[in-house]
């Protein structure tokens, strides 16, 4: 296992900024924008109990302890064990799982690495998608939009909290969207797969007619669309030798292609123009060989094709759908050869252990070197503020980059 030392010292790991004409350094009054496209609440531990109906209460997730083991108990899941001994933690380790409990903690913390804005996905909340119950999902859902809102809704400059949508019941989704809508959200959040569990083919998924209504409403209500990365089935889905990373990298990140592809090859994005589609703290390296081989089937499997699309689907792609990562860059480097550049989103996965935070501009200056200073514009900030309409700050403004 790598060391503390290791591992703090590779966060500090920069070949600096010369050459640069603008820097993500906190403090720089010549920084770039910074929209941070992933990042995590950390809900009270109460967060849901008083928001939620009494015959949900008991299906909660909560702990329990078995022969002095703790362990997060959640409906669609195994047991999560928790960590209790921490001595192999670092200080930064520790304060990354007590911080971002407040709103002034946020945004103190996203000062301290140089973030201007940050998009919020539920911690605790994201629990409400592992479940094949649509009641429990939506109810759960629904507390958690609530706390998001009453939370984090009069500090829209700085927060953007996505709305959680569950999609079991595609007439209840449609109208939370409109609820959300109506709550002042400027972003909604769904499941990687409609139904928690394993893949098959007797199951639903997003390129299926009756979701139609959904993306309709969101076109209608200018909400872009997120999927986040473990929503869609429990991402541990190897054990033994090797798990931690297997299903991190495989389980977790590599399921995020599916609803791409749904979204892209069934017609979705051609039927509705204006519906802007992101993927969440999946990275980005996969995003040019999944274009390459959906326009490889499009054409060469052109008798079996169905719908018809006017256009290959990265076409419809590169038009409105985004993805965003971390430290990637091998994914930056197939971007700018494969014109995907407008496409990406940087993001500190605040406050999460595989995030960058406190050290973001480190880890821009490790990873960004061979981008132009437009580019580094877009992808640092400039992107983000198109997709979810964030007002920029003319200050901010780079020549060619919008």
């Amino acid at each position: 296992m790598p060391s503390i030392e290791t591992t703090m010292g590779r966060r500090l790991e920069t070949p600096g900024v010369q050459g640069w004409t603008r820097t993500a350094r906190p403090g720089d009054p010549n920084k770039y924008f910074i929209v941070s496209a992933d990042c995590h609440a950390n809900e009270p531990k109460d967060w849901v109990k008083s928001r939620i109906a009494p015959e949900y209460r008991d299906r909660l997730p909560r702990l329990k302890v078995v022969d002095g083991q703790a362990y997060i108990i959640t409906e669609g899941n195994r047991p999560w064990k928790i960590k209790a001994d921490t001595t192999d933690w670092g200080p930064e380790d520790v304060e990354r799982n007590k911080t971002g409990r407040t709103v002034d903690e946020r945004l103190a913390d996203q000062d301290r690495d140089g973030v201007d804005v940050e998009v919020v996905f539920g911690n605790k909340g994201i629990h409400a998608f592992g479940t094949k119950d649509p009641g429990f999902s939506m109810a759960m859902c629904r507390a958690w939009n609530d706390w998001a809102h009453d939370e984090f809704g009069a500090h829209q400059d700085r927060i953007l909290a996505m709305a959680q949508i569950p999609t079991m019941d595609v007439e209840a989704a449609v109208a939370e969207v409109d609820r959300a809508a109506n709550l002042g959200f400027r972003g909604v959040t769904i499941p990687a797969k409609p139904e928690y569990g394993p893949t098959g083919m007797d199951q639903r998924n997003y390129n299926q007619p009756e979701f139609e209504p959904l993306w309709s409403a969101l076109e209608d209500a200018d909400l872009p669309l997120t999927i986040h990365v473990s929503t869609g089935r429990d991402p541990r889905a190897a054990s033994g030798p090797g798990g931690a990373v297997i299903n991190y990298a495989v389980h977790c990140c590599a399921a995020s292609q599916e609803p791409v592809a749904n979204l892209v090859a069934s017609g979705v994005l051609e039927r509705h123009p204006n519906l802007r589609f992101a993927t969440i703290e999946a990275g980005i390296g996969w995003v040019s060989w999944l274009l390459e081989a959906m326009d490889e089937a499009f054409y060469k499997h052109r008798m079996w094709v169905a719908p018809e699309l006017k256009e290959p689907p990265s076409y419809y792609y590169r038009r409105q759908c985004f993805a965003s990562f971390g430290e990637d860059t091998s994914g930056l480097a197939l971007g700018v050869s494969h014109d995907l550049i407008d496409s990406y989103l940087w993001a500190n996965d605040y406050p999460h252990h595989e995030g960058t935070w406190p050290h973001s501009a480190e880890a821009v200056e490790r990873t960004m070197g061979g981008l132009t200073d437009e580019q580094r514009a877009k992808v640092l900030g400039l992107n983000a503020a198109r997709l979810w309409k964030i007002d920029v700050p003319s200050r901010y403004q780079v020549a060619g980059a919008s």
